[in-house]
Order: structure tokens, then C-alpha cells, then sequence
């Protein structure tokens, strides 16, 4: 074959799609990508993914392990589109919704264009920690190390914790020290995102923020109202779905959720004396769900015992988790 059938045979070879949408995104000058955020509960994700996205998509408690699924927020940056992936932390897991959640992140970590690793500056090097960074030295992933919290901690030990952290052998590409809260250091990161994610088009609208269907993300409100108000009596097994929504005919919104616990005691608990504190669930989260929804909305509690629902099949698939981990 002579070098001017090479050539012709390769012009004359279909491109993959990824090979098409990165030559449509070179066209139009636009970029898109996947950014998977990592790290131990509690390490200030969902904060840092509310932040940049500039609104609230994923749901921000006291409680560990809050996020159970593959939150997903969409940002903007120049022409940039980035699709952030909030990820529940990892940490070492004991049940089977613990294995479910931390196979989810790593998961979501392997299919990004960009893995985010963040980590509390405050908290330091916990036994989590040190186990992420350890499968981190291993697995060729795109990585990006955060120091998250860094406005509450002295600089002499955040720049020990980032010489401890960056001589382990782990190829970040770059190191960035922010505050999830405050913003400090989010327009930087940002910008570094929008030029090194590849040319392509926009995976969404340029006016979507979540991927999240608004039934489940009215259940997230939900839950996050019912462990902001619960977190020291409430244990973790407890979950909650929208099981009705209908739109009436004056334009308002009737939503229906229960609430699972394991325990009639839980139960007890979470409706309250006379039923107040389901009641004040109930009005937190009805004031976040008509922003969300921007309609007026009605919001209708139950309360129903499920016995080991953290065994059943069926709310793992509610949830996008793997029953069989």
C-alpha cells in the first residue's frame, strides 16, 4: 500500500463518536466535560458542588454519608460546560448500603474526565483519608488535589499537610487550597477546569443545573430537613420518597412523601409531641421545594416503619445504588 492509500484509507475511516464530539466541540469552541469529586464524608463535597454550580443541587447535613447517590450539578465557565459529580464518601463501609455507596464513588471517579480529590485541612490525615490516598497512588486517575477548609487552619500546618500529601507519590495535576463556604479559591479552580476539560459540545441545556428529576430532588429536600432536625436521634437508616405528584388546577402542586424508618420508636420519633417536628419538617422543607419547583407547593408527611429496608433490592434501584455489593 503506497503512503497515498494510507492516506486516503484513514481519511476515508469512520471517527468514534468521542473523535466526532471532540471535533464538534473544536468547531463550535466549546468544551464539556466530567468532574468527580472524591473524598471522605463529610470533607465538604456537596458544599463545593453547591458553590460552583451557584445554587443548592445536593442536599448539605452535620450527618455523615448524607449523599447516598450520584449527585450531578451543571456550571458554565467562558465556553466551557462542566458537569460536576458529587459522590457519596468513602470511607470504610461495614453494611451493605455502605458498600453500595462507596462502589458508587469510586465509580463515578472512573468515569470522569477529572477526579477531584478533597480533603478537610482541619480534619487532617483521618484513617479514610490515608485509604483514599493509597488507592490514589495506584490508580491512574486524573487527579486534582483540594484542600478544602483552608480558612480554618494556621498556614505553617497547611503547607505541612500539602508537602505530607504531595510526596506520597500520587501524580496530581494540580494542587488547590479553597474554602467550599466562603468561595475562596472556587474562581480559580473554575477557571483551570473550563481549559483543561477536551473540546465537545454541552452534554445539557445551557440552563439546566441538576440532572436530578425535581420528584427526587423534593424527596432530597426532605431528607436533608429531617437530619438537620434529627441528626442526634434519628439513626442513619431512614429514607425518603415522593409518592404523589400532582398538579392541581390552580397551578399549585400537591406532593405526597413518606418517610421509612426501621423502628416504630423511630417512628415515634420523628413525628414528635403532637406532631410537631414532622410538622416543622415539613414547612423547611415546603419553603425549598416551591423554589426548586417555583410553584406553590403542598406538602403532605407520612411516616411508615420498613423493617430492614436498607436490605431491600427495590430502594437500591430508587436510590441508582448496586444491591449486590
Amino acid at each position: 500500500m503506497t503512503e497515498d492509500d494510507k492516506t486516503a484509507s484513514d481519511e476515508d475511516r469512520a471517527q468514534t463518536p468521542a473523535e466526532a464530539a471532540t471535533a464538534a466541540g473544536a468547531a463550535a469552541g466549546t468544551r464539556s466535560g466530567f468532574v468527580s469529586l472524591l473524598g471522605a464524608p463529610n470533607a465538604g463535597k456537596s458544599t463545593l458542588v453547591n458553590q460552583l454550580v451557584g445554587t443548592k443541587v445536593s442536599i448539605v447535613t452535620h450527618k455523615v454519608q448524607t449523599t447516598r447517590a450520584l449527585v450531578r450539578g451543571i456550571a458554565i465557565e467562558d465556553r466551557t460546560q462542566i458537569v460536576f459529580v458529587d459522590t457519596p464518601g468513602v470511607f470504610e463501609p461495614k453494611r451493605r448500603l455502605d458498600r453500595a455507596m462507596v462502589k458508587t464513588a469510586w465509580s463515578g471517579a472512573r468515569d470522569a474526565d477529572v477526579v477531584l480529590a478533597i480533603i478537610d485541612a482541619e480534619r487532617g490525615l483521618s484513617e479514610d483519608v490515608e485509604a483514599i490516598l493509597d488507592r490514589l497512588k495506584t490508580s491512574q486517575l486524573p487527579v486534582v488535589l483540594l484542600l478544602n477548609k483552608v480558612d480554618r487552619i494556621q498556614r505553617d500546618r497547611l503547607l505541612g499537610l500539602t508537602k505530607d500529601i504531595t510526596e506520597r507519590g500520587i501524580a496530581f495535576e494540580k494542587v488547590f487550597m479553597i474554602s467550599a463556604l466562603n468561595g475562596s479559591g472556587c474562581a480559580d479552580l473554575m477557571a483551570w477546569l473550563a481549559g483543561r476539560l477536551p473540546p465537545g459540545p454541552w452534554y445539557y441545556p445551557e440552563d439546566q443545573i441538576t440532572d436530578l428529576p425535581i420528584r427526587q430532588l423534593a424527596a432530597e429536600i426532605t431528607r436533608e430537613k429531617l437530619f438537620l432536625r434529627l441528626h442526634q436521634e434519628l439513626p442513619y437508616a431512614s429514607h425518603v420518597e415522593t409518592e404523589l405528584w400532582q398538579k392541581r388546577d390552580d397551578g399549585s402542586i400537591r406532593i405526597e412523601q413518606t418517610i421509612f424508618v426501621e423502628r416504630e420508636s423511630q417512628k415515634k420519633i420523628v413525628i414528635g409531641h403532637k406532631g410537631e417536628t414532622i410538622k416543622a419538617i415539613g414547612q423547611a422543607a415546603r419553603r425549598e421545594i416551591m423554589e426548586a419547583a417555583e410553584e406553590t407547593v403542598h406538602l403532605f408527611l407520612f411516616v411508615k416503619v420498613r423493617e430492614n429496608w436498607g436490605d431491600d433490592p427495590e430502594r437500591y434501584r430508587e436510590m441508582g445504588l448496586d444491591f449486590s455489593s
